[in-house]
């Protein structure tokens, strides 16, 4: 399961520099599957769908800090919890019910945005 970051964020900014993936991005700001990883070039999804690892790409939310799920393994192979949570004030860093994934899937998530 991703973490995602309800409405009751403060928007402190704890959270944004603990994520090894770079998957956490401030208010209204647009992300790329780039930042803070070693995707490059055309990502492939292997369903038809490419698309440049350097394209920017709409914020997910405008009103708080947002986790890019795509990006986000919960911090599997990093750390023995999610960093977001464990630093967040006001506990607003919780489990996104509708991305489930497996250790597996995480570990191989973590495995594609690092080229490891």
């Amino acid at each position: 399961m991703a973490i995602k970051i309800t409405d009751e964020c403060i928007n402190c900014g704890a959270c944004e520099p603990e994520c090894p993936n770079n998957a956490i991005y401030d208010a209204g700001v647009p992300w790329k599957f780039s930042d803070g990883t070693s995707l490059d070039g055309v990502i492939d999804f292997g369903d038809g769908v490419t698309i440049d690892a350097s394209a920017s790409q709409d914020a997910v939310s405008d009103e708080v800090y947002y986790i890019v799920s795509d990006k986000c393994t919960e911090c599997v192979g990093f750390h023995d919890e999610p960093q977001c949570a464990a630093v967040c004030p006001v506990d607003c860093c919780v489990e996104d019910e509708d991305v489930v994934e497996s250790e597996e899937e995480l570990l191989a998530k973590k495995s594609w945005l690092h080229a490891e």
